[in-house]
C-alpha cells in the first residue's frame, strides 16, 4: 500500500511511514549503571529498580547496602548477575539484566569495601515486606 500526496508528490509505502514515525520518537539511550571507581564487580551486575517512595522504607531493613542510585521516580540497587533466578520480584519492581537503565540516576549510597552489591535475598525480603507481597517460598501451593 502506498500513499501519494494531494499535490502528486513522493509516494511512501506504509512501511516507510512506520519507519519515519519510529524515528521521530525521542528516547534516552540505554546505559549501564556505572560501578564507582575503585570497585569491582566479579559476579557481574544487574539492577533492581523500585518506585522512589519505597526506597527510604527498604534501606534501613537491609543488613548490607551496596551501591544505590536514585532519581525522582526510582531507586536502583546493584545486585550480582542472575539474582532474578527462581525469584518472583514484587509487581512494581523492575529487574534489569546488565544494570541497563534509560534514566540518568545519581549515586546516593556507596558502600565501604570493593564490591557494589546489595545481597539479593535480603533485598527481596525487604521489598516484599514494604510492598505487602508474600515471598514466593511462603505462598501456599494448590494441588
Amino acid at each position: 500500500m502506498a500513499v501519494r500526496g494531494a499535490s502528486g508528490g513522493q509516494v511512501m509505502s506504509l512501511d516507510s511511514l512506520v519507519r519515519v514515525g519510529r524515528g521521530m520518537r525521542v528516547t534516552a539511550a540505554p546505559r549501564r549503571l556505572p560501578v564507582p571507581e575503585g570497585m569491582t564487580a566479579p559476579l557481574g551486575c544487574d539492577a533492581v529498580a523500585v518506585p522512589a517512595r519505597f526506597g527510604p522504607l527498604v534501606l534501613p531493613r537491609l543488613p548490607r547496602v551496596g551501591c544505590v542510585y536514585a532519581d525522582d521516580t526510582h531507586w536502583w540497587w546493584i545486585v550480582p548477575s542472575d539474582s532474578d533466578y527462581a525469584l518472583e520480584w514484587p509487581e512494581s519492581v523492575r529487574y534489569s539484566t546488565g544494570a541497563v537503565v534509560s534514566e540518568t540516576p545519581h549515586l546516593i549510597h556507596r558502600p565501604e569495601g570493593p564490591v557494589p552489591y546489595t545481597p539479593p535475598i535480603p533485598l527481596y525480603l525487604a521489598l516484599c515486606r514494604v510492598m505487602g507481597t508474600t515471598p514466593i517460598w511462603s505462598r501456599q501451593l494448590s494441588a
